[in-house]
């Protein structure tokens, strides 16, 4: 995951990511309202989503500590998910 920004005068940068889709292999840029993140109690319930728009299948990937990094800092939308 690579985020990409291009800034244009007098206008907020957009912010975009590189994925890809692991079933189509689709690769491409998207917006960060485009993904969401959830953040867990442990690396295995800690992960980012997006629909491929290739494919239009649901992607989940694992998110580690430089992908929620990326991620919050472009503005992505969080859930922190609770253990009860």
């Amino acid at each position: 995951m690579t985020m990409v920004t291009t800034t244009l005068p007098g206008r907020p940068a957009p912010v975009l990511y590189k994925a890809a889709c692991p079933d189509c292999r689709g690769r491409f840029e998207l917006a960060s309202d485009a993904f969401r993140l959830a953040i867990g109690a442990s690396s295995r319930t800690t992960f980012y989503s997006f629909t491929c728009p290739d494919c239009r299948r649901a992607v989940r990937k694992p998110a580690g500590e430089r992908i929620i990094e990326l991620l919050t800092g472009g503005g992505v939308r969080t859930l922190r998910l609770h253990t009860g």
